[in-house]
């Protein structure tokens, strides 16, 4: 998927040549400092930064859908804009001033039950709790179903409960056969949910199965490593 992949900022190198391959159904996670170009990764793959080197998407088929769940929603609280306005604004194919067609609901109910928000459907955005604003854009990321999703640090802003709904709902989409690449701070979630892991600070320190690389040794001189760039 990534061949060669190098960002520079300014004057600030970001990443440096990073290789690495997301196998397809498996779940890849992506670990390491802050500053260490993780994020910026996502961003090169979704075609926000402008980078040397390839990207690539190998689809078996025709080209599949790709689903973004990103670190944390920015808007203005004080809109009057309920969870099944803003899931409706941003999938619906009419403007948002009108109500959304039914089997849009219906898609979006659907979404919101996947991640445990499904009576919150009427609530104004503004009233969420951080860990329930980033359970609405898990939700979005599902619409339609992807077959890649990419997920940026999403259990950042997570409560336990989402926390445990977020490890069920990977669970759901492995088995459904999409494929995850999955920027994580959490290393005991990686261990538990990743069928491979890629050590990044900069440039690539390792990639391989969890249990074989996210050893000690390993692990303090991933975050020991002096990063390059942003994260």
């Amino acid at each position: 998927m990534f061949d060669g992949v190098s960002l520079v900022l300014g004057r600030t190198e970001v990443l440096c040549e990073v290789s690495l391959r997301a196998e397809p159904g498996k779940v890849h996670a992506v670990v390491g400092p802050n500053g260490g170009g993780k994020s910026s990764l996502i961003r090169c793959l979704l075609g926000q930064a402008p980078h040397a080197g390839s990207i690539a998407i190998d689809w078996p088929g025709e080209q599949g859908r790709i689903g973004y769940v990103p670190q944390a929603l920015e808007f203005d609280r004080g809109l009057p804009m309920t969870v099944m306005d803003f899931l409706a604004a941003l999938v619906a194919d009419r403007p948002a001033f009108l109500a959304p067609r039914p089997s849009v609901k219906v898609t979006i109910l659907a979404a919101l039950a996947e991640v445990g928000m499904e009576d919150k459907a009427g609530r104004r955005m503004g009233a969420l709790s951080g860990g329930e604003r980033q359970r609405v854009m898990m939700a979005q990321g599902l619409m339609p179903a992807p077959d890649l999703l990419v997920l940026d640090e999403p259990m950042a802003a997570l409560d336990e409960a989402g926390a445990k709904i977020f490890e069920r709902l990977i669970g759901t989409l492995k088995a459904r056969g999409t494929t995850i690449l999955w920027v994580e701070h959490d290393l005991a979630v990686v261990r538990r949910l990743a069928d491979r892991v890629t050590g990044l600070s900069r440039t690539l320190l390792f990639d391989g199965p969890p249990e074989a690389e996210l050893t000690p040794e390993r692990v303090l001189a991933l975050f020991s490593h002096r990063a390059g760039g942003a994260a």
